[in-house]
């Protein structure tokens, strides 16, 4: 597709690999709306890359409702809908609670569910569209004190290719990336530490492969992608 006057809508695009999608979409020539829970963070990266700012919690069905809303008054259409937004907490299993659990599926899995769920509708109207899932490589295998997180990358997984076999006959393509560990403030927010490395990857890498697979000739695309530092000396 050509990324020029496409409307792209961002879970999640103030920090991080989604603030880095919205830029590199936008740079594209694509009008970017971008979503986040922090209105002082989203506010400031809307004016950087001069995209539409919409402060919603993706977990919360009124705010999705209401972020189509903002988005198609703006805009009137969407092309591409990248379900970016995310949240961990990484406990030994003995240790976790029902609320920590519950919190992490709310916004990795209910919110991308949510924000599907009224792009697709609007998606199957035009008989065209695009999904882009960021999941993780932790959904492809397990690792202690995943319990939570793993588990939603997991089920978003199994959801995107739900969507896949039912959208494609709508002219829908749903994308899967699987970003390994990235720089960003993830780990701090999940109340992790992560030590500095200048060889692991950055938020920029995701962004070129969303990018280089959106532009693909709608006739086709590449179903899932996973995405490696090349030496990330752990």
């Amino acid at each position: 597709m050509n990324l020029r006057n496409a409307t792209a809508l961002i879970t999640g695009g103030s920090s991080g690999i989604g603030r880095a999608i919205a830029q590199t979409l936008a740079s594209s020539g694509a009008r970017v709306a971008i979503t986040g829970r922090d209105r002082g963070r989203l506010t400031e990266t809307a004016l950087a890359l001069k995209a539409l700012p919409i402060v919603a919690d993706v977990a919360n069905e009124a705010d999705v409702e209401r972020t189509y809303q903002e988005l198609f008054k703006a805009f009137g259409e969407l092309d591409i809908l990248v379900n970016n937004a995310g949240v961990g907490v990484f406990k030994n299993l003995v240790e976790f609670d029902r609320s920590s659990f519950e919190s992490v599926f709310a916004t990795n899995v209910t919110g991308a569910m949510l924000m599907a769920r009224e792009a697709a509708k609007h998606f199957i109207a035009r008989q065209r569209g695009n999904i882009v899932n960021i999941a993780s490589t932790a959904g492809l295998r397990g690792a202690p004190n995943g319990t939570a997180y793993y588990a939603s990358k997991f089920a978003l997984r199994g959801m995107t290719e739900c969507w896949r076999a039912e959208l494609r006959r709508y002219n829908i393509r749903v994308f899967l990336i699987n970003p390994s560990e990235v720089l960003t403030n993830f780990f701090a927010t999940a109340g992790l530490s992560q030590k500095e490395n200048p060889t692991k990857l950055r938020g920029e890498e995701i962004a070129y492969m969303v990018k280089a697979a959106l532009e693909m000739d709608d006739r086709g695309f590449t179903p899932e992608l996973s995405i490696f530092a090349t030496n990330p000396k752990d």
